[in-house]
């Protein structure tokens, strides 16, 4: 009896991944990305009114978040399908792995830029990647020259550059569990660190040194999480026209009658600025989705014929009036052909 019964369990525990039970969920889950987040919720209200499935339901984790989630595991208890607004990190691939999840399909949809941005009755400034790494690291380098580091000395942005405004540093910026924090850290802060030549040797010579010299944020005030919530930021940035906020273009788009970008080298985040590539803090966004759950959970490869069809991700798309740049016409084909064969990525 007790053999059978171990039997039973070994047998059931092989088939996780492969045979769990269709009618245990009939609708598609889906996490992570704030910044993915409205895009995916428009496609998911799409394919709900066009189709004979259920409309997905997708909560908004943040990217780190959201692919834990997703990586834990095959089976309808985890999640189909994770937003990132940045690229999934080769050590989560392993742990997917570690848990059975092997087969990822990856789906880049299109570009955006990360924008700072402030009230609409706040003042337009041009800041430089430099002068924002200056304004919002733990520490900086030693004012008076000397290849050293300090506790971040700046207090208003006239102490960085007598040209910005003599008001407080208040910088409002997601989590370490969002991918826009992971980008913003990767396109502006290690930017503007390597401005520093000393700083720039130290990025090849001691990568640790170099990660919490450049990528440490201030813990003073001056830079404030303010959680997943990019509307939470506009709220605060209303309440306080001398703050900024850092969050996805496709936002500050939706906003604009509240918030305004600001320019960063001489150049304001739009649209046409992303696109042509001259806007210098702008990222691709993905989501990625298990291929073991394909044919399993119902409406999966309709969800993706949706998202990725020439309505939606096209150039003129409903993504792209809500803000999202479109991928070029080649790399786009070549997702078209990757997604409908399901191929995983390597």
């Amino acid at each position: 009896m007790k053999k059978a019964a171990f039997a039973l369990a070994a047998l059931t525990a092989a088939s996780i991944g492969s045979a769990f039970a269709q009618a245990s969920r009939d609708y598609i889950s889906i996490v992570g990305s704030s910044t993915v987040y409205p895009f995916a919720t428009v496609v998911a209200e799409q394919f709900g009114k066009a189709t004979k499935f259920k409309t997905p339901k997708i909560e908004s984790t943040g990217s780190g978040g959201g692919i834990k989630l997703f990586c834990a595991g095959v089976g309808v208890q985890h999640p189909d399908i994770t937003n990132a607004s940045r690229a999934i990190k080769s050590t989560e691939v392993e742990q997917c792995a570690a848990n059975g999840v092997k087969e990822i399909v990856e789906v880049k949809i299109g570009y955006d830029g990360i924008s700072v941005a402030h009230a609409k009755t706040g003042n337009p400034v041009n800041v430089t990647r430099k002068e924002l790494y200056l304004a919002l690291a733990k520490d900086v380098p030693n004012p008076d020259g000397s290849e050293t580091m300090v506790p971040n000395p700046y207090k208003t942005w006239k102490d960085i550059n007598a040209a910005l405004p003599a008001t407080k540093i208040e910088v409002l910026g997601p989590p370490p569990t969002s991918g826009t924090r992971d980008a913003f850290v990767e396109l502006v802060m290690d930017t503007g660190c390597e401005e520093f030549p000393f700083l720039k040797a130290m990025a090849k010579t001691d990568k640790k040194a170099f990660k919490g010299a450049c990528q440490t944020m201030r813990e003073d005030g001056a830079f404030v999480e303010a959680g997943e919530n990019d509307n939470l930021i506009v709220q605060k940035l209303e309440a306080n026209p001398a703050a900024y906020g850092i969050f996805g273009f496709s936002f500050l788009d939706q906003n604009r009658d509240k918030v305004e970008g600001v320019s960063i080298e001489g150049v304001k985040p739009e649209f046409e600025t992303i696109a042509s590539g001259d806007y210098p803090v702008s990222r691709p966004l993905f989501f990625y989705v298990k291929k073991a759950h394909v044919g399993v959970i119902p409406g999966m490869k309709e969800y993706l014929a949706e998202f990725t069809s020439e309505k939606s991700m096209g150039q003129e798309g409903y993504l792209a009036e809500r803000g999202l740049i479109p991928l070029p016409a080649e790399e786009y084909a070549a997702l078209k052909n990757a997604v409908m064969n399901l191929t995983p990525m390597k």
